[in-house]
C-alpha cells in the first residue's frame, strides 16, 4: 500500500510539475532539458508500475493456483469450483474436457468426499508463470506431486504436469482452463521401478462435454506435456 501511494504521488508530481512547464512555455535550452528529464520520469514511473503489476500478477497466480491444491487436498469441491471462470474449464488425465463452472462444481462433486482414513494431497510446485502484455490473461506451468490413499487399503504417489490458463474478470484472476497431464500413479509399497497404474478412468454416468484433447500413455510410456513458453534463454 505505501508503495502505491509513493508510485501514485510521484505521477502526480510529475504531471503537474510538467503541466506547469508546458504552460510556461520552454523559454531556454534550460527548460527544454528540464522537459526531456520529467518525460523520461514518467516514463520510468510506467515501466515501474508494470513491473510492479506483473509482480502482483505472479503473486495473485500462484496464490490461487496453490489454494485450488489446498481446497483438493481437504475434498472442499465448491470452495475449488469457485476458483473458476464462468466458461472455465477442466481436464484431468484422460477424463475428457468439462466446461463451464457448473460442469466442474458437478465434476468435482463425482469425486470422493474428505473423511476418516483418507490421505488426499496435492502439492503444487515449479511453476513458471507468463502473464500477457494486456495483464488480463496469463498461462502457466506447474508440477503436482500427489499422496493418496484410504486406511487399510491403498497407498498410492503420483505425479504430473499442468498447463494452465487464466483470465482475470473484474480485476481477479480466475482460471480459464485446468489441464492436468498425468505422468504416473504408482503404489506406494512397490514404486515406480514395477510399472506404473492405470490413469483415473472417466466417470461412469457422467460423461465429458467434449474428449480428452491430447492423446497420451502415462508411465512406463514417455510423453512431454506440450509446452506454453519458448526458451527463456534461447527464445525457440
Amino acid at each position: 500500500m505505501r508503495n502505491r501511494l509513493f508510485r501514485s504521488l510521484l505521477t502526480i508530481v510529475l504531471c503537474c510539475v510538467s503541466f506547469g512547464n508546458c504552460k510556461q512555455g520552454f523559454s531556454s535550452p534550460a527548460d527544454k532539458d528540464l522537459g526531456a528529464q520529467l518525460k523520461k520520469l514518467q516514463a520510468q514511473v510506467e515501466e515501474l508500475e508494470r513491473r510492479v503489476g506483473r509482480a502482483e500478477d505472479f503473486v495473485a497466480l500462484s496464490n490461487l493456483e496453490d489454494a485450488y491444491g489446498y481446497y483438493v487436498d481437504k475434498c472442499q469441491w465448491d470452495q475449488a469450483a469457485d476458483l473458476f471462470a464462468k466458461d472455465g474449464r477442466l481436464e484431468i488425465a484422460g477424463r475428457g474436457v468439462y466446461i463451464g463452472q457448473d460442469r466442474v462444481r458437478a465434476y468435482l462433486h463425482h469425486l470422493p468426499r474428505f473423511q476418516y482414513g483418507q490421505v488426499f494431497n496435492h502439492m503444487q510446485l515449479q511453476p513458471v508463470i507468463t502473464v500477457e502484455p494486456d495483464g488480463n490473461s496469463a498461462k502457466a506451468r506447474w508440477r503436482a506431486v500427489i499422496q493418496a490413499g484410504v486406511l487399510n487399503k491403498s497407498a498410492q504417489w503420483g505425479e504430473g504436469t499442468y498447463e494452465n490458463e487464466y483470465v482475470k474478470e473484474n480485476g481477479v484472476w480466475k482460471f480459464k482452463s485446468l489441464h492436468f497431464f498425468v505422468t504416473y500413479y504408482i503404489d506406494y509399497d512397490k514404486g515406480w521401478d514395477k510399472g506404473g497404474n492405470a490413469p483415473p478412468a472417466p466417470i461412469k454416468g457422467f460423461p465429458p462435454d467434449q474428449p480428452p484433447s491430447v492423446d497420451y500413455k502415462t508411465f512406463p510410456d514417455v510423453f512431454i506435456p506440450p509446452y506454453h513458453y519458448k526458451n527463456p534463454v534461447t527464445g525457440k
